[in-house]
């Protein structure tokens, strides 16, 4: 089949999709989360310094929970920008070993890498660190699912009609229709034979 012919579907750009799907996280956009980086199976979230997520007054450390949350999304990009996860993903176990306390004042960054992926689950392994790379405030290792969502499923609405806030959940099955022979569908709404 040539490259060029009308029913091979167009290259998808899994980092933008990644990108556009992390951004559409409410708890993303109220912990301040910002994605810095995004590869093939690499991501990077920046979380800046924010008062309002201090888990101990009397320091100004960020609460685990926040670090927590910066790691588990990272992950969740890694996995999803990854060369072999066709669709999203969910995270079916995270464990987090926190070295010491951030920083006050300093934005806390989240690095991690989807290293290995199975037909069903992908494994990341995460840093947390502030200003000073070389002494983490967390490590994490973890397992995702991998979503292999196949073109064809029901769909209420064709995509065409649909405001970009209504298609954010649909994300993932709308990568999978991109990389199937009946990608045209979820333009048109038309089923194809």
């Amino acid at each position: 089949m040539a490259a060029n012919d009308a029913s091979v579907p167009p290259m998808v750009d899994k980092a933008a999709i990644a990108r556009q799907f992390i951004e559409a996280i409410p708890h993303s956009k109220a912990l301040g989360m910002v994605l810095t980086e995004i590869s093939d199976g690499m991501a990077e979230i920046v979380m800046a310094y924010n008062p309002a997520l201090i888990g101990d007054p009397q320091t100004g450390v960020i609460h685990g929970g926040a670090v927590s949350a910066l790691m588990d999304t990272c992950g969740g990009a890694a996995v999803m920008s990854h060369a072999d996860a066709p669709a999203g993903t969910a995270t079916i176990d995270l464990r987090i070993d926190y070295m010491r306390g951030a920083t006050p004042g300093q934005a806390i960054r989240a690095r991690a890498e989807c290293y290995h992926i199975t037909r069903s689950v992908a494994f990341v392994r995460a840093t947390a660190f502030d200003e000073d790379p070389d002494n983490p405030v967390a490590t994490a290792s973890g397992a995702f699912t991998v979503e292999r969502l196949s073109c064809g499923g029901p769909r209420p609405t064709p995509f065409r009609s649909l405001s970009s806030a209504a298609m954010r959940p649909w994300l993932p099955w709308l990568v999978a229709c991109l990389t199937c022979s009946s990608w045209a569908s979820v333009w048109t709404g038309a089923e194809t034979s």
